[in-house]
C-alpha cells in the first residue's frame, strides 16, 4: 500500500514551523500510544507512522528532500532504516513526560543543540563566480563573571533535594506512571545557592563568534549551505547544532538569472534596427559585441552561447540572452522632425515597409465588413 502523505499524516500544511510539527506529533503520539491502547492494531500502525513522518519532517535536510523528491528522496532513512531509532525521535518530544528509565530520563542525559540559520545576501557577481565571506551568528559563551561556574562565589552547585541528584520526579497521572523534568533544578539535578547575577546560576551568557563561508560558484536563491557544528553548543555535553547559511541573491541594475541563463535588455535606435548595426553589450566576463542584422524588430532575442552561469552542481554553462528593445527617439529639434516626415512620406510611396501594420489594418478592416453584414 502506498504511504501517505507525511503532511497528512500529522495534520499540518507544507509551510508549518518545527513547533506546529512537533505540536501536532504530541497529541498523536499520546492519543495513538501503545501503553493507552493495548493490543489495537490500529493504533499501534497510526502510532508508528507518526513517528515515521516526524522524523522526516523534523530534520532540515531530511524535509528538504521530502519536499523535493517525495517519500523516494527519504525512503533510506524513513520508517526504520537509517537515522534515528523510536527512542530517540520519543525522547525528544516526551521526554518530560514519559520515564524512560535511569539512562535517557537522567539528570546526565546530554542534548543536541539547536541549528541556526542565517540569510546571506550575495551579489550575482559572487553568486555565479563564487565568494567566501565571514559572517558574525550569535552563539552561547561562558559567563566571565562567574568564570562559568553559575555561584557569585565560586561555590560548587549542590544536588538538588526535590528529586535527590536525578533530575526528574515520577508522579501519578492517570493510570499509568509518568516522569517529570524537577521544577526545582530544571532537569539538572543540581542547584546554585548563590546564582551569578550576570548569568542567572547558568555559567552561560551570549555572544558571537565570526565563521568564513566559503560559498561555492553558481548559488542561487534559496540554496543553503550547511556549517556542520557551528549551530548552538550542545547540553551536558551533546554535539552542537548546524549552522544553515540561506542564499538571497540581489537583485541586479542589468541581468536577471532563471536557472542557469542570464537575461538582459539591450535599447538601441530605430535607426539602427532598420539598417543594421553593431554594439557592446555586457556579459558577466567583460564586453561583447552584439551584431544587429538590418530590419530588427522589437523584442528579437539574441543568444550568446556560454555566457550564462554554471550549475553549482555541475553540468553545462547557461547562455545570456539579450532581449532587444527599439527606443522611440525624444527631445527632437524641428530640422529632426521634418527629416522624419519626408522620410515617412518615402515610406508612403514605395511599397510596405510596416508588414505587421498592414496585417493588423487589414484584419482590423475584415473585422468591420464582418460586423457590418451580422
Amino acid at each position: 500500500m502506498a504511504k501517505r502523505d507525511y503532511y497528512e499524516v500529522l495534520g499540518v500544511s507544507r509551510d508549518a514551523d518545527d513547533a506546529a510539527i512537533k505540536k501536532s506529533y504530541r497529541r498523536l503520539a499520546m492519543k495513538h500510544h501503545p501503553d493507552r491502547n493495548e493490543g489495537n492494531l490500529e493504533s499501534e500502525a497510526n502510532f508508528k507512522e507518526a513517528k515515521e513522518a516526524f522524523e522526516i519532517l523534523s530534520d532540515p535536510r531530511k524535509r528538504s528532500a521530502y519536499d523535493q523528491f517525495g517519500h523516494a528522496g527519504v525512503d533510506a532513512s524513513a520508517g526504520g532504516g537509517a537515522g534515528a531509532g523510536f527512542g530517540d525521535i520519543f525522547d525528544t518530544v516526551f521526554g518530560d513526560i514519559f520515564g524512560q528509565g535511569g539512562a535517557r530520563g537522567g539528570a546526565n542525559r546530554a542534548y543536541r543543540g539547536s541549528d541556526l540559520r542565517y540569510d546571506l545576501a550575495l551579489s550575482l557577481e559572487d553568486a555565479v563566480r563564487g565568494t567566501e565571506v565571514k559572517i558574525r551568528i550569535p552563539t552561547v559563551i561562558d559567563c566571565e563573571s562567574c568564570n562559568a561556574s553559575g555561584s557569585r562565589s565560586g561555590a560548587a552547585p549542590k544536588s538538588c533535594t526535590t528529586c535527590g541528584g536525578a533530575g526528574q520526579v515520577r508522579m501519578q497521572q492517570g493510570f499509568f506512571s509518568v516522569q517529570q523534568t524537577c521544577p526545582k533544578c530544571r532537569g539538572q539535578g543540581s542547584v546554585v545557592t548563590d546564582p551569578c547575577g550576570s548569568c542567572s546560576g547558568t555559567g552561560k551568557g551570549r555572544g558571537s563568534k565570526t565563521i568564513s563561508v566559503k560559498v561555492p560558484p553558481g548559488v542561487d536563491n534559496g540554496d543553503r549551505i550547511r556549517l556542520s557544528g557551528e549551530g548552538e553548543a550542545g547540553q551536558r555535553g551533546g554535539p552542537p547544532g548546524d549552522l544553515y547559511v540561506n542564499v538571497v541573491v540581489n537583485e541586479h541594475a542589468i541581468f536577471s538569472r532563471e536557472d542557469n541563463n542570464l537575461y538582459c535588455e539591450v535599447p538601441i535606435g530605430f535607426v539602427t534596427a532598420a539598417i543594421g548595426g553593431e554594439l557592446e553589450v555586457p556579459t558577466l566576463e567583460g564586453r561583447v559585441n552584439l551584431k544587429i542584422p538590418p530590419e530588427t524588430q522589437t523584442g528579437k532575442m539574441f543568444r550568446m552561447r556560454g555566457k550564462g552561469v554554471r550549475p553549482v552542481r555541475g553540468g553545462s554553462v547557461g547562455d545570456l540572452l539579450c532581449r532587444v528593445v527599439i527606443e522611440t527617439p525624444v527631445n527632437l529639434n524641428k530640422a529632426q522632425k521634418e527629416a522624419l516626415r519626408e522620410f515617412g512620406e518615402t515610406l508612403a510611396e514605395g511599397r510596405s515597409n510596416s508588414p505587421k501594420a498592414d496585417s493588423w489594418l487589414n484584419g482590423v478592416k475584415k473585422f468591420f465588413e464582418d460586423m457590418k453584414f451580422s
